[in-house]
């Protein structure tokens, strides 16, 4: 059995480090092609935006397989776990390809459907035909990090990840500032950084993993209808998630007409985004150990973890978001020296302290759910709270009532406390531990 024997720090550091890396990467990216014009920001901005919201089909099959893997490298089954593997990289290959040409083609009808501005549609266009052209590397490096998280290897996707956007950072410098190259030249950085990226995760799964020897094998199609059961209900989460918070923004933006609310919103997602990381990766490293403990049977061990983790992912929240609201006025000296702007983001961060004391019980115990096999009930109540409290209460609270975007923050906290609660009450109820994947297999 490859299992490795990790706690949850050990798996949790490197995904926590990973996550923020790319996080600062991006405000990196951001920052440099602002020095190119504001149209390339807004352009680049743009054409991720549906370049992420075509990507989460590749989800389907990313977040279907840790749940796979983990429970049968749980229970000694690692042959299993590399024919998901397989599966996946199969069927995120061909995905990719069609995706990759349908967004090369189509990149223009695209951005004129949405109604982008006249002076970012060039730019746009040109980074949507390289980057999506080249939407292969994301299906890919999902499937092979994932798999190297699932034998317990984190450090591995964290160092593709730093040596890629390193690499992409010093692309980005020679094609902006020595070629000229605009837009173009940051697309082609991100599409060699990609290649890179991959190269490391392929070649250290090969190293380290030998799975393919392991004698124990399942029947290809039921591990892909098990992949697909797991991954179909998660991505309709994240792309429900995607809805509603446009519906958000488009709420915040009418609001006022100098875009205050959603600019003081955009600046607290910038601070909070560190906590969310630490959140999110402790979620995902909780999960792995909950695939591992229900492969092997060991439940109690498995609940008491979550419980656990989802304490811990609490106290940590509470104390850096309550850093950030206290340290709040410092903080946005960085961004802006209107009081008026200052004074609205510290009640923001104020907030946010329940929001994500929430939203980490929320992603700890729904990850935890997923990894189970238990993949409805937390789609099912994610589609019915974020449309009632983040979306209604932004309606409600922030324009029928007045607040504004504290309103809207008040309504978000609410659709991550109830779920959150929902979440810890489906996992105390134990429904999960009779959800096992490898159950029936020999």
């Amino acid at each position: 059995m490859e299992r490795q024997n990790r706690t949850l720090g050990q798996l949790f550091v490197p995904i926590c480090f990973e996550t923020l890396f790319y996080m600062l990467a991006g405000v990196v990216d951001t920052l440099m092609l602002s020095s190119v014009s504001d149209q390339a920001v807004g352009a680049v901005g743009t054409a991720n935006t549906y370049i992420g919201m075509f990507i989460i089909m590749f989800s389907v099959i990313t977040s279907g397989m840790l749940a796979v893997m983990t429970q049968n490298i749980g229970a000694g089954k690692s042959g299993i776990a590399y024919q998901a593997l397989q599966i996946g990289v199969a069927f995120n290959t061909v995905l990719g390809i069609v995706l990759g040409i349908f967004l090369f083609a189509g990149s223009g009808s695209i951005l004129h459907i949405v109604g982008i501005a006249d002076l970012l549609l060039k730019p746009a266009d040109t980074y949507l035909k390289i980057v999506g052209g080249f939407c292969i590397f994301n299906a890919l490096i999902p499937i092979f990090s994932g798999y190297l998280r699932a034998f317990g290897y984190t450090k591995q996707p964290l160092i593709a990840a730093v040596v890629g956007n390193v690499l992409n950072f010093g692309l980005n410098s020679l094609f902006l500032f020595v070629f000229h190259w605009g837009v173009a030249g940051v697309a082609i950085a991100t599409i060699i950084s990609k290649v890179v990226n991959l190269t490391i995760v392929v070649i250290q799964a090969k190293l380290l993993i030998h799975a393919k020897a392991d004698k124990h094998r399942a029947s290809g199609k039921h591990i892909l209808k098990q992949i697909i059961r797991i991954g179909l209900p998660s991505a309709m989460e994240t792309a429900l998630y995607n809805v509603a918070m446009t519906l958000v923004i488009r709420f915040l933006n009418q609001m006022d007409p100098d875009g205050l609310n959603v600019t003081a919103r955009s600046y607290t997602t910038q601070i909070t985004n560190f906590s969310y990381s630490v959140g999110s990766a402790l979620a995902q490293a909780n999960a792995i150990m909950t695939g591992w403990r229900i492969g092997s049977g060991d439940y109690e061990a498995c609940d008491k973890g979550t419980k656990k983790a989802a304490l811990v992912g609490i106290i940590v929240a509470t104390v850096l978001e309550g850093i950030f609201t206290l340290s709040g006025g410092i903080i946005m000296k960085l961004f802006s020296d209107d009081p008026v702007m200052v004074h609205l983001v510290i009640k923001l961060l104020a907030i946010d302290i329940v929001l994500e004391m929430g939203r980490v019980s929320n992603l700890v115990f729904g990850n935890a759910l997923k990894a189970a096999g238990d993949v409805i009930f937390p789609m099912v109540i994610a589609a019915l709270f974020m449309y009632l409290f983040a979306v209604g209460g932004t309606y409600v609270f922030g324009i029928r009532l007045g607040l504004m975007a504290v309103g809207s923050y008040i309504g978000l906290a609410m659709d991550e406390c109830v779920r959150a609660i929902g979440m810890f009450l489906r996992w105390r109820g134990g429904k999960w531990k009779s959800m096992s994947l490898v159950s029936n297999q020999n």
